[in-house]
Formats: structure tokens, C-alpha cells, sequence
């Protein structure tokens, strides 16, 4: 009786001590969630907020977009006859020069009806100058017959049979002649089209594809078969496929420029030159076509290369700049927030005029440690930074809101993309 009774003893010792440190546990717990709840309770103090100082540097308000690399200058090079392709004589990579031999098309067909049309052509020639043997005799029968008849030393029906013979051999001879112009417009398009199965370059530039092959037959009756690509790849275009929505900030001859996979950390620059009125439609988005050129001397640039293409809408050199987080939008005078605008006029800086300057506010640390709100004028913004025209000098402590403010004070920049690499 006595071990039992021990044994009930220890076992209620355990379970008080367990139950002790559970209460600890839950206490400590409840004691940190009440601090940490209270120093989020309070995010305006003073200890608590994050400053960042007033800095001098180059921004930009930019539009994204992804493309793709072509030659600004190419022509697909095909086949003009049918028949079986002989030989080809470059290779994709090859440097040609307009007028270069390309290809041959095997010959023998094109050949024997050009050397037909000439023997029927000498033929008919020859037939000519029968004919106009002929006409001489007609000629001086027909004078005889013309003298005798005045002397009434033939008859009319001896006069009107040369005469008539006269009229038939002088036609003859027309219709020879018109069958020899036939013979040769005939002999012209043979020789065209025999002169055809040898193919040359239009144009200098790099066969950049081969589509088909040596000893392949080609078929030119219904279109002309395409054999290779020639393209001038010194300079390149961008297409770049541009969404509706941002289409509308798009002008010609503004700034451009892009970077590729492989080289992300330089930039190849540009102006746009062309938007094409018909868009193309994905996954029910709507694209529209921009293009523009860069020039590409040393072949780096290459067909297809994929493009993250930033267009400048605004850009401001050596500018004040503050995060976007620190600035609160002002409201306008009807009573909506009129965020900061990254398109504000300003002279000396690339963005499209006929908007007002944007208000703002932002509260700044002094010496003394005391936080002031001061209305700031914003110029170019992105989703990074904005800059400050008026209301702040470099320097200063700006206070960075914690929570974000609904209005986006920065530029168009929809894509997310993080800062780009500088111009090299």
C-alpha cells in the first residue's frame, strides 16, 4: 500500500510540473505578442520610421516591351523556272555580293527549245528572202503584162494574173515577217527563262537560311519556289510587340533601346521609326507592332534574338531624387488624388508637354530631429524613384511611408523589371 501510494505522489509532482512550465509558455508568448503589438500600434514614432536622404542622379519614365531581331534588309531569292536544282554554290553563313552566283537549274530542257526557236527563226528567214526573189519576178511580169496591155499585146485576163500574183507575194512576205517576230518574242522568253536556271544575288548581304536542297526538283508553276535568304545584317530591326494600354505613350523619333539575354549589361540604342495601325491579338491581349533600327557593324546582333526593349518616355539628368514611397499624393482641387505624374513639362528634358506639374508631400528629419510635411514639385518618376524639382535639396532626410500609397507616383513601367544596366 505504501509503494502505491509513493507512486500517486510522483506521478501529481510531474503533472504540477508540467503544468507550471505550460503556464510559463503561454505567458511568455502573450507577453511578446502584446509588445510586438504594440510597437506596430505605433509606426508613426519617431524610433520607428525609416528615412532615406535626397540623392542626385539620372531617372527615366520608361516603357517595356519584349521583341524580337530581324534585318532590316533582307529578300527571299527563288526560282523562276521548273527543274531539277543542279548545284548550289554557298552555304547558310556565306558573304555574297549582289550579282554573285547562287544556284544552277539544270539547263537541258531550256536549252533545246532556245536552239529550236533559232533554227525555226532561220528557217523563216530564209523563207523571207525566197519570197522576196519571188517578188522581184512578180514585179517585172507584172510591168511586162503593164507595157504589153498598153500596146494591146496582151490580154486583160494575162494583166490581172500578174497583178495578182504581185498582191499574193507581197502578202506572203507579211506573214513571214509577222511569223518571225513571233519566233523571236518566243526566242526571247527561252532565252529568259534558260538564263533563268542560273540564280544570282540580288542584293550584298549573308545567306542566313537554305531552304532547299541540291538535286531537289522545283516545281514553278503555281509560285516560285524560295531556295535560300539573303539579309544585310549590319543593321538590325527591333519589332517589339507593345500593349494597348501603353501604345498611346509611344511617339515617332522618340529614344530606344534594348538588351538581350546574353548581354543584359549593355544596351543597343535606338529611335522608334515606325507603329503599325494593325495590331495582332493573344490570349485576348491586344499588341501593336513598334520598330525600330540599330545599327550592327560587327554581326553581334543575330536573327530572332529576343529583345527587352524600354522605350524613354521621360528622362532628367543630374535630378533630385527621393523614393517613391516617401511622397504622398495631393489631393486636387475637385477632391481626387492627383498622383505625382512622371510626364511633367520641364525644359532641358525629353517628355511630351500639355500636362501640369504634379504636388505632392513629403515629411523630412531636420537637425534637431523634429519632422516636418513639406508640398514638393515632382518631375519624372518610375516605380523606384521620383524626382523632386522644387521643395527639397540634396541631403536631406526623407521619411519612407510604411504603408504604400494607392496612387503609383512613378512612370509606366508595368513590367516589373529592375533597374537597368548603364550605357556602355
Amino acid at each position: 500500500m505504501s509503494s502505491r501510494a509513493d507512486s500517486r505522489t510522483r506521478r501529481g509532482r510531474r503533472l504540477l510540473m508540467l503544468l507550471v512550465v505550460l503556464f510559463l509558455v503561454v505567458a511568455a508568448g502573450a507577453g511578446g505578442y502584446y509588445l510586438l503589438s504594440r510597437s506596430q500600434a505605433t509606426p508613426g514614432g519617431a524610433e520607428q520610421a525609416r528615412f532615406a536622404p535626397v540623392q542626385r542622379g539620372d531617372i527615366e519614365d520608361l516603357v517595356t516591351a519584349t521583341g524580337t531581331l530581324q534585318p532590316r534588309d533582307y529578300v527571299d531569292v527563288g526560282a523562276q523556272v521548273s527543274g531539277q536544282l543542279k548545284k548550289i554554290h554557298v552555304e547558310i553563313g556565306s558573304e555574297v555580293k549582289a550579282g554573285d552566283l547562287l544556284a544552277e537549274i539544270d539547263p537541258t530542257v531550256f536549252r533545246a527549245k532556245v536552239d529550236g526557236n533559232r533554227a525555226q527563226l532561220l528557217n523563216q528567214r530564209s523563207q523571207l528572202e525566197d519570197r522576196k526573189a519571188q517578188l522581184k519576178l512578180a514585179q517585172l511580169n507584172f510591168n511586162r503584162q503593164k507595157n504589153l496591155l498598153k500596146e494591146n499585146a496582151t490580154t486583160e485576163e494575162a494583166y490581172q494574173s500578174a497583178e495578182a500574183n504581185l498582191q499574193s507575194t507581197l502578202a506572203q512576205i507579211d506573214v513571214i515577217k509577222a511569223q518571225i517576230q513571233q519566233t523571236e518574242s518566243t526566242l526571247r522568253a527561252d532565252e529568259a527563262s534558260l538564263s533563268y536556271t542560273n540564280i544570282y544575288a540580288p542584293m550584298t548581304g549573308t545567306v542566313v537560311s537554305i531552304t532547299a536542297r541540291q538535286g531537289q526538283t522545283l516545281n514553278a508553276n503555281q509560285q516560285a519556289p524560295i531556295i535560300l535568304r539573303i539579309a544585310d545584317l549590319s543593321v538590325m530591326t527591333v519589332q517589339t510587340q507593345v500593349s494597348e494600354a501603353d501604345v498611346g505613350r509611344l511617339r515617332l523619333g522618340m529614344d530606344a533601346y534594348f538588351t538581350t539575354l546574353g548581354s543584359q549589361t549593355r544596351r543597343w540604342e535606338g529611335q522608334l521609326r515606325k507603329i503599325e495601325p494593325t495590331p495582332t491579338v493573344q490570349n485576348n491581349v491586344v499588341l501593336y507592332n513598334a520598330l525600330f533600327d540599330v545599327p550592327n557593324p560587327n554581326q553581334t546582333l543575330m536573327t530572332q534574338m529576343t529583345a527587352q526593349v524600354f522605350f524613354i518616355v521621360a528622362s532628367a539628368k543630374d535630378a533630385l531624387l527621393i523614393p517613391v514611397s516617401a511622397v504622398t499624393p495631393v489631393s486636387a482641387p475637385n477632391g481626387a488624388a492627383r498622383a505625382p505624374s512622371s510626364t511633367a513639362p520641364e525644359s532641358g528634358e525629353r517628355r511630351p508637354g500639355g500636362r501640369g506639374l504634379r504636388k505632392g508631400t513629403v515629411k523630412l528629419r531636420m537637425a534637431d530631429g523634429a519632422v516636418v510635411e513639406r508640398t514638393v514639385t515632382l518631375g519624372v518618376g518610375n516605380r523606384i524613384q521620383v524626382q523632386v524639382l522644387e521643395g527639397v535639396s540634396e541631403g536631406e532626410q526623407v521619411q519612407l511611408n510604411t504603408r504604400p500609397n494607392n496612387a503609383r507616383p512613378g512612370g509606366n513601367n508595368r513590367s516589373g523589371m529592375p533597374p537597368m544596366p548603364p550605357r556602355i
